[in-house]
């Protein structure tokens, strides 16, 4: 699998853009705040439908502009194919694969798999649960069309719920709607909590055998799931917290609050490990998504590496060069002095200078 090419219009920083790819490294390089994390982002969007950083489809169209647009070539298995993206205002974007429009985020399951570093991605493990569950959610989304349908179908019914508790403040007869809501939200919860927690298994299966490479046998890597409440309860606790949350006006307990321990040799690193400690495990987590991709879908995913190098010593940049040399990876860095030191094999390279792109000889 991999992107042959890319065009851009009216996104973020480019008026137009078009760029044909190499199947191994092509690497983007340039002073900071160009374009070339834009460039990084469109190709996750189209493959995803989703911002890497979360950001809404009307703050990447170009400013001064109604709409944009983004268009990927795709190889996989010997097939082509063509994604289009447009993004739009005020609207609901659309996306077509080889002409054909489609409905759902789950339509384009099976195209293409992306993997996204980011030097953010390093902070997973002292950051907040909001990025552990992010870090679980994007993963198990390319991986299961069915979690992606559950995880949408329940944001949507929290969403309403939430909503519904705010309304019952000023019309109490609406308390009676809370019942499907509730039900609903119990039966998409409990799907999430099973598929997370099958996941965060077969994770702990690949993450210990890297961790253990990275640190030199020195730390043992383990993640402990921490539901917020477990699947079997869960229609339980909604019922029994429903005043409580009317007062609060929230949906207090679910999935939506889940968490995942991060431990290294028995010790919680979220609170105790220090900041190389966090980092190594973050690095072990992402060089997991690329075995495991590989694992399900019997293919190389793309990997997309936006100016991590410069966040990691040099035996953990070795680390990183050494797993990724048969996957197409797209980097984005600041200078080349790193992969000329480390003698890695780069396809193509890109200079990038206030969103205009020049190849390189």
């Amino acid at each position: 699998m991999y992107i042959e090419s890319v065009q851009l219009k009216n996104f973020r920083n480019y008026d137009s853009l078009e760029l044909d790819l190499a199947q191994g490294t092509n690497i983007f390089y340039g002073n900071n705040a160009q374009g070339k994390t834009n460039i990084l982002e469109a190709l996750y969007l189209c493959g995803t439908t989703k911002s890497h950083k979360g950001s809404r489809d009307k703050d990447m169209i170009q400013f001064g502009k109604d709409e944009s647009h983004i268009r990927m070539m795709v190889k996989r298995d010997e097939l082509s194919y063509r994604i289009d993206m447009h993004l739009k205002k005020n609207k609901a974007k659309g996306v077509a694969i080889n002409g054909l429009p489609i409905r759902k985020a789950s339509e384009l399951f099976g195209v293409v798999n992306l993997v996204f570093f980011s030097p953010e991605d390093l902070n997973i493990i002292k950051n907040g649960p909001g990025e552990r569950r992010r870090f679980l959610d994007l993963e198990l989304c390319q991986l299961d069309k069915i979690y992606l349908t559950n995880l949408a179908s329940y944001n949507h019914i929290v969403n309403q719920r939430n909503k519904l508790l705010k309304d019952i403040c000023v019309q109490p007869s609406l308390k009676e709607t809370l019942d499907i809501w509730d039900m609903q939200m119990a039966e998409y919860g409990q799907k999430i909590i099973d598929k997370r927690s099958e996941f965060i298994q077969e994770l702990n299966e690949t993450v210990r055998k890297i961790h253990a490479n990275l640190t030199g046998g020195l730390e043992e890597l383990e993640i402990v799931y921490e539901p917020d409440c477990t699947a079997g309860k869960l229609e339980s606790v909604i019922h029994a917290n429903r005043e409580k949350d009317m007062r609060m006006r929230l949906t207090s307990e679910g999935p939506h609050r889940d968490d995942m321990c991060v431990m290294a040799n028995g010790v919680d690193i979220r609170k105790y490990g220090s900041q190389g400690q966090q980092r190594t495990a973050a690095l072990s987590l992402k060089l997991s998504e690329i075995y495991i991709v590989k694992r399900k879908i019997k293919d190389t995913p793309i990997l997309l590496l936006d100016d991590v190098l410069s966040e990691l010593d040099s035996s953990r940049q070795n680390y990183l060069l050494d797993s990724i040399r048969d996957i197409q990876t797209l980097i984005t860095c600041t200078g080349l002095d790193d992969f000329i030191s480390h003698q890695f094999q780069i396809n193509k390279v890109f200079q990038v200078v206030q969103g205009t792109v020049s190849q390189s000889a």
